[in-house]
């Protein structure tokens, strides 16, 4: 079990707090402040190591190793920033890395409306309202956003990756889906041998939502485009990370299902829930089975029956308990969902004894 840390000065959670979680061994981390493109220095990789390591938790997984846009769109720049990559996978594999998540999806990491979406108890959480979006331009939902100043502490959100919005958009005017896979293909046919050298599984975290967003491509969006990535380059250091909050966005995604047949390729494992609307909204729950529309209980026991043995974190939270945090990554709430998750583990051990 892993939990989610941005770091010192940065992260309203102090690993004295996420060590005290029953079960957690190992953090998530990232080198948030370097931009996208950029090799990490190996001297700012050995400070996290030491920080982390004072409280005996494991440094093993990396959130995320962000893909240059330059790489998405094919661009000739690209050949540097695959380099700076691949240098960076390297300086990992120094200190004990052994799982990279990252994602391709193009200029938006993931999307949401509403970063606290106020909740009838007193809680809030992350909202996602599609008229809004189907309605409004980017440009007008950046500016609407941009009265949520947490939203720009947050990964895929950063100012100097949105200061260039516009021609972003006007890069990937004639960029289709068809583009998006080749270049896919060739960030993995140069990254993925790397990685193996050094003992590092890549595990592609699927689009958030799952579906194209103000007509930009998506790929990593369903059982079948799992299958067609896997293939693009058939090797045990192409892998996964199975987010059931981001594919369980669309009901036809089963995700219990996709785990049987991925299994041995998902290398990181995030669990949510959320609730869905008729309409397409929907909302991020408690990790309680009854409180959404997926069923984790089933999603936990599909873990446990294919014997996964390698990293999962609780993904998101609520806001509770008066909790201010970066939305979606409190304290309180991810605990509570980290202790529901072990229940039905040890609930599964006992069944089968």
């Amino acid at each position: 079990m892993t939990f989610r840390w941005y770091g010192e000065n940065v992260d309203s959670i102090s690993l004295k707090y996420i060590h005290q979680i029953p079960g957690v061994e190992g953090i998530v981390w990232a080198l948030h402040d370097i931009p996208a493109g950029e090799c990490w220095p190996i001297n700012r990789i050995e400070e996290i190591k030491t920080q982390i390591s004072k409280y005996n938790l494991k440094i093993d997984v990396v959130e995320s190793v962000n893909v240059h846009e330059d790489i998405k769109l094919g661009l000739p720049s690209r050949r540097m920033y695959i380099d700076n990559y691949k240098n960076t996978l390297k300086n990992l594999a120094k200190v004990g890395v052994k799982v990279v998540c990252y994602n391709f999806m193009p200029i938006f990491d993931w999307v949401r409306t509403d970063l606290y979406k106020a909740q009838p108890d007193g809680s809030s959480t992350l909202f996602y309202e599609k008229a809004r979006l189907d309605n409004i331009s980017p440009f007008k939902f950046l500016e609407h956003m941009s009265r949520e100043k947490a939203l720009f502490t947050m990964p895929g959100w950063e100012p100097e990756r949105l200061s260039k919005i516009r021609e972003l958009f006007k890069a990937y005017e004639k960029v289709k889906e068809v583009h998006l896979w080749e270049n896919l293909k060739y960030f993995l046919n140069e990254v993925i041998p790397v990685a193996q050298e050094n003992n590092i599984k890549m595990a592609i975290h699927p689009d958030d939502p799952p579906w194209t967003i103000f007509g930009l491509p998506r790929l990593i969006t369903s059982r079948d485009n799992i299958r067609k990535f896997l293939g693009l380059f058939n090797n045990p250091s192409n892998g996964l990370t199975l987010c059931s909050g981001s594919l369980g966005a669309c009901e036809k995604n089963n995700i219990p299902e996709i785990i049987h047949e991925f299994g041995n390729r998902i290398y990181f494992a995030h669990i949510r829930n959320i609730r869905r609307f008729e309409n397409g909204d929907f909302l991020e729950t408690s990790h309680k089975t009854s409180d959404g529309s997926l069923d984790i209980a089933e999603i936990v026991r599909a873990y446990y029956n294919i014997g996964y043995k390698y990293y999962i974190r609780p993904d998101h939270g609520r806001h509770i308990w008066d909790e201010k945090s970066k939305p979606g990554y409190g304290l309180y709430d991810r605990a509570l969902g980290i202790m529901y998750i072990w229940g039905l583990y040890d609930a599964f051990r006992k069944v089968q004894s």
